[in-house]
């Protein structure tokens, strides 16, 4: 299948050009949640940009295979090998049992999911439910002599990996950094080294998500389950594996060790990752404490926030900047958004406002090629959405009668915007509610300007004037025409 999508390749460090292992099937994994909290807009970031791959190659006529997983069990609290498991910590906090915590989490997440438009993955495994799959992995690696037991747990043995293999290939770090960089007093640790991770930890006594294993009672390394759910239902070589920046070491790492310690070879053939939304320039996390959640987002309700945002808004915004670009919060980038989002939307809508007519004096080719160049280069997204701001110039030139369009080229401009900005970047005109409240303006307005036309014609200037300065003062523009007014909302 031709196509022209080229890719950054974190572990290559350059772009290339997408060719797919097996066409035209195209597989995609990316890390889900670790469902014991709202998700925030950290968590909105990787979900919109790996909606966006899986929509594009979707678009390109790919048969893909999109796979995220919900992990709930595993993730330690300083996501090493140490401390409480985040699910485990929450549940005894707000008493109750584990999977309650996982399930109220999962339900809120596939709320905000929905609501900022991203697709349903294809398939969405949880961790708890391959545990059998994971101790089969766990085994396969000691038999491989990449893993070792140490009172019950199992740990990956990072440097006879690396005698073999090249640990930190994705990352860039070298093992005798690490090994340097990494304090620990003599017999403190299960470790031979530490730099070794956690492939199976044995459970103490009060920990409540355990299984049986041949080696004791416990539960999975964090970094397992991603190995083991991406090759069962992406083969053990599949295309992208995607992840926020903050993966990359140690989970992805860990990860690329896991499967070429098992199978022999890497899994994946291209590694994207997205980079961080930032406030005050500070990665915005759980842990840190600095994070908003998206119904915060949505409702305003959180002492950051001069207003509400609405689930649109917050995608146009993560899509304004390039995925592999830091985003940094604030009130007036999301305002700047809102209104960009909006005035995208009404030049969108106003394309059924526009008559064709025999004669053409727009270029709507050259248009669409340039829209098709900047998705098709890394998913250049902020690019993308320049030039569709440059054919809503021409929309509103064309309404405004500057322009002709012929019919050829009417139905060309109609497809460029349904494609790109629906189909494509995945928004949607906002809520019901508000398109319902605009049709009760709408008839407002309707029975005012009749009132103003009715003034006009009676030549009462005073009135007509008087009506017009008023509505702005609310808000509303009205902009007189040949055919009789166009209204819009004030930003």
């Amino acid at each position: 299948m031709e196509n022209n999508l080229m890719i950054y390749n974190t572990l290559t460090r350059k772009k290339e050009k997408f060719e797919p292992v097996n066409p035209p099937f195209a597989g995609l994994y990316v890390c889900g949640p670790t469902v014991y909290g709202d998700a925030h807009l950290g968590h909105a970031r990787p979900a919109i940009t790996f909606d966006l791959v899986f929509r594009y190659l979707k678009y390109l006529g790919y048969q893909v295979r999109y796979v995220r997983n919900i992990t709930d069990v595993g993730h330690l609290t300083n996501d090493s090998d140490d401390g409480e498991d985040k699910i485990a910590k929450k549940a005894k906090l707000d008493q109750l049992e584990p999977m309650e915590i996982v399930q109220f989490y999962t339900n809120r997440y596939h709320k905000n999911m929905e609501q900022l438009n991203t697709l349903p993955p294809s398939i969405e495994p949880h961790a708890s439910g391959h545990i059998i799959e994971q101790i089969e992995l766990v085994k396969k690696i000691l038999e491989n002599g990449f893993a070792y037991e140490s009172d019950g747990s199992i740990y990956f043995d990072v440097e006879a990996y690396n005698k073999k293999y090249d640990y930190g290939k994705l990352s860039g770090r070298r093992i005798e950094e690490l090994i340097a960089n990494t304090r620990q007093l003599d017999g403190q640790s299960e470790k031979h080294n530490p730099a070794d991770f956690a492939l199976w930890k044995k459970a103490s006594p009060e920990h409540i998500m355990r299984w049986p294993s041949p080696w004791s009672d416990g539960f999975p390394g964090w970094h397992l389950e991603c190995s083991c759910m991406s090759q069962k239902y992406l083969g053990d070589r599949f295309d992208i594996h995607g992840g926020g920046l903050d993966l990359q070491f140690p989970h992805h790492e860990c990860e690329i060790a896991q499967s070429t310690a098992a199978y022999g070879h890497e899994a994946v053939k291209y590694w994207m990752h997205n980079n961080m939304v930032t406030i005050n320039g500070q990665k915005m996390g759980k842990s840190l404490g600095n994070f908003i959640t998206l119904d915060q987002l949505f409702s305003g309700d959180n002492k950051v926030l001069e207003q509400a945002y609405s689930p649109m808004t917050i995608r146009f915004f993560i899509l304004q900047a390039h995925y592999r670009s830091p985003l940094d919060f604030s009130n007036e980038a999301l305002k700047a958004a809102q209104k960009g989002y909006e005035r995208l939307m009404a030049a969108t809508n106003a394309l059924d406002k526009i008559k064709a007519t025999p004669e053409n004096t727009v270029d709507i080719d050259g248009l669409a090629t340039k829209c098709r160049e900047a998705i098709n280069d890394d998913l250049n997204t902020p690019l993308l959405i320049s030039f569709l701001f440059d054919g809503v110039r021409t929309i509103n030139s064309l309404i405004a009668g500057n322009e002709k369009i012929n019919e050829e080229n009417l139905g060309k401009l109609k497809k460029l915007y349904h494609d790109f900005v629906f189909e494509i970047l995945g928004l949607k005109a906002e809520t019901e509610a508000i398109s319902q409240d605009h049709q009760v303006l709408g008839k407002i307005l309707d029975m005012v300007m009749a009132i103003r036309t009715e003034a006009k014609q009676k030549k009462d200037w005073a009135t007509s004037d008087k009506i017009r300065d008023e509505l702005k003062n609310a808000g509303v523009i009205i902009k007189d025409t040949k055919e009789g007014y166009e209204w819009s909302l004030e930003n």
